[in-house]
């Protein structure tokens, strides 16, 4: 019988790439995971890894064990959700990634629900990039992911994830009050404020500027939207913001509608194994809930 840790260990390698980043994930040593693979060649009696260049590569016969280990684990993962599922009440632990301005204005209310309705079920929250956050859900890191996904921009389809919509809103430009100008191209000239490069919302923003005539003069940089808002209320910047980071607070800025009306979608991601799940499932009803409740800005 083929050690099902090591067989895990395995698994874990080919979607990380290198020992040290498995040990990272499971908080273990490179050289203990190194000796649980070298244990579960001498199990299995072929070779499993070469080496190449600072990383390993599975061979096909690590592969068909590979394959196995995700089998189990979608089997366990989908035998926990029916076991959590015979219980009376919900109760069970709910990890879910999430990106910034879902964390300001889904989460809080969301939560709020959480307790009030199923306090036997414990919700960690993490907030990361859409993109990482996806593909840490599906290699189990997290249950749930909260993304975005930009127009003409569509973030990655990972296999065994099932995406749900929970909402959209507008992308709209952001100006200082008083600015002149009622329009994209009006904007050429002026500094601009965007995220870091291959970020979606970068994408849209530069495509965005680039249809309308010109090269934006990105001065800034910066991943969080809060202090995107900042920049463009003291006067230094505009950018093209969308309608939920402006949930729960006033703003001075000036907001115009583009052309077309884009709108982001708010979508959640699971693993196919875990849809059975009755926590995770408490929480996409109370997220849909709080999603409900936002309203754009006048």
């Amino acid at each position: 019988m083929l050690d099902v840790h090591r067989l895990m260990l395995l698994r874990e390698l080919s979607i990380r790439g290198t020992m040290a980043a498995v040990a990272e994930a499971l908080v273990y040593s490179p050289s203990a995971v190194s000796q649980q693979l070298t244990l579960l060649e001498k199990e299995t009696g072929t070779v499993l890894l070469r080496k190449s260049g600072r990383r390993v590569q599975l061979t096909p016969q690590a592969e068909i064990l590979v394959a196995a280990a995700e089998e189990l684990s979608n089997i366990l993962e989908r035998a926990e959700a029916e076991l959590q599922a015979a219980h009376t009440s919900v109760r069970g632990k709910v990890r879910v990634a999430v990106f910034q301005s879902a964390a300001l204005a889904l989460m809080p209310s969301a939560l709020g629900t959480m307790s009030a309705e199923y306090p036997d079920v414990r919700v960690e929250m993490v907030q990361k990039e859409p993109e990482e956050a996806l593909h840490e859900t599906w290699a189990r890191d997290f249950d749930m992911v909260i993304a975005e996904q930009y127009p003409a921009h569509s973030a990655a389809w990972l296999p065994g994830l099932e995406r749900r919509d929970l909402t959209t809103d507008a992308i709209r430009l952001a100006v200082p009050a008083g600015t002149a100008g009622t329009a994209l191209t009006d904007m050429r000239g002026r500094a601009w404020v965007m995220e870091p490069r291959g970020s979606a919302s970068r994408h849209f923003a530069e495509q965005a500027c680039r249809s309308a005539g010109f090269e934006p003069d990105v001065r800034y940089e910066a991943a969080d939207l809060q202090s995107q808002i900042r920049l463009i209320e003291s006067g230094n910047a505009v950018g093209l913001m969308p309608d939920l980071v402006w949930t729960g607070r006033d703003t001075s800025c000036r907001l115009i509608d583009l052309p077309g009306q884009p709108r982001r979608t708010i979508f959640t991601a699971q693993r196919d194994a875990g849809l059975g799940s009755p926590a995770a499932n408490a929480l996409l009803r109370a997220l849909a809930r709080a999603a409900r409740e936002q309203r754009s800005p006048a």
